[in-house]
């Protein structure tokens, strides 16, 4: 791809109007960019993601769109209850570790998306819906990318050259896909089966609408099911398990979501009176990785760089985490300030990451669930196990974010110590 006559320069490109590419975009037309931003689909748009953690208002604040967020009607989260069978714990967003705000939203994405993308438009960003990038590379010139409208693939594209591209796909992965830069995760391979529902929870019924709640399947405890309540008596109810485990239920995908949901007694309970109204999902494939994170003329954002579970619901907080350090790198690259992508952007980055994946897989290998069920577990402890369920990941004064692993480990070994001497 050439210059010529009826192609686009623009400073900064952001692939993708999603939490990461809406608030990149924002901060960086704050700092007086020219910024364009190109979106596949068409907003409002069903997508997951639903469960906020306090560390995301952080960046919405910081992108000046709280305002409109707080406006919304979005269901109050004050933090995360976790039930195993007869075992249940909660963890309060208020008794943290770092001094931080203390609740947060749980959100419909489409409506949450919507507003953080109106809100980086009134602010005088340019998107561009139903817009898909075809090609890209960098060169000499710039960061070169073909687009064409979405609903018309026979359309030629046009050509767009950046000086910086910031790609916040999600899922999409585009620069990764193009580029080639794609590698598999060390994760497993896990799918989840979700919808939403009417749920007629009613009070009393164990059920803290505050807080969003995972439940561990009664028998398979690498199988766990979501319930996080909206405002308006409605909530999203999901499972996740290996692609093997649920392609032995048989069914619609509703079928199965309904016949694992009622496997477990406290689910039954809360959602006995629910209203299943709404269309059943799957996604497959969760764990996502790369080669390299940012290249000559761009940087991943979010899901587009890696994706773990979730689980925590850490996906939104990383991805928005990535767009605030990304918007001051550029910044500073574009004032002809003296930058390292890997030094200012990827290894801080990765010290959030890192601690998500290790909590990440003491879940799944059981050394993190017999810690949140233990009533042995130290107060300090706990204290530090909040500010992470939070998003304060990137905290290296608490002792779970710095020495992750090990801490992890001595505090597996404390509770079960603490439990045999109670038998």
């Amino acid at each position: 791809m050439k210059p010529s006559a009826d192609s686009e320069r623009r400073e900064v490109v952001v692939i993708g109007a999603g939490p990461a590419g809406s608030i990149a975009a924002a901060l960086l037309k704050r700092r007086g960019r020219d910024v364009l931003v190109l979106e596949r689909q068409r907003f409002p748009r069903f997508v997951i993601g639903e469960s906020l953690l306090v560390h995301c208002l952080d960046f919405v604040a910081e992108a000046g769109i709280l305002p409109a967020v707080e406006a919304a009607g979005f269901q109050y989260k004050d933090g995360a209850a976790f039930s195993r069978g007869g075992d249940y714990g909660e963890f309060d967003f208020s008794n943290g570790f770092t001094a931080a705000r203390s609740s947060t939203y749980e959100v419909e994405r489409a409506a949450f998306d919507k507003i953080l993308a109106d809100e980086a438009e009134r602010q005088g960003v340019e998107i561009r819906y139903e817009t898909e990038i075809v090609a890209a590379r960098s060169s000499a010139h710039g960061f070169e990318l073909a687009a064409r409208p979405s609903t018309a693939a026979a359309e030629s594209p046009r050509q767009i050259m950046a000086d910086f591209v910031l790609d916040a796909s999600g899922f999409g992965r585009t620069l990764p896909r193009l580029l080639g830069l794609e590698r598999p995760s060390s994760f497993p391979a896990r799918r989840s089966i979700f919808t939403h529902v009417a749920d007629h929870i009613a009070p009393g019924a164990s059920f803290d609408r505050n807080k969003v709640l995972i439940v561990v399947h009664p028998v398979h405890h690498d199988v766990w099911y979501w319930l996080i309540p909206f405002s308006g008596g409605r909530a999203s109810v999901g499972v996740v398990a290996r692609k093997e485990f649920l392609e032995a239920y048989q069914g619609s995908p509703a079928e199965r979501l309904r016949r694992l949901v009622y496997e477990d007694q406290r689910l039954t309970r809360v959602l006995a009176q629910a209203e299943w109204d709404t269309p059943t999902y799957e996604l497959s494939g969760y764990a996502a990785n790369v080669t390299a994170m940012h290249g000559p003329g761009f940087a991943l954002l979010g899901n587009a760089g890696e994706f773990l579970d979730p689980v925590f619901s850490s996906g939104v907080t990383i991805a928005m985490r990535s767009a605030s350090m990304a918007a001051e790198v550029l910044d500073g690259q574009l004032r002809g300030a003296a930058v390292d992508w890997g030094r200012d952007f990827e290894q801080p980055l990765r010290v959030g990451i890192d601690c998500f994946r290790e909590f990440v897989e003491s879940w799944y290998d059981g050394r993190l669930q017999e810690v949140f069920f233990s009533d042995t577990r130290p107060t300090e402890v706990r204290r530090m196990m909040t500010s992470v369920l939070a998003g304060y990941a990137w905290d290296r004064s608490n002792p779970f974010v710095a020495e992750t692993r090990r801490r992890l480990d001595t505090v597996t070994q404390l509770c079960a110590l603490r439990n045999r001497s109670r038998q």
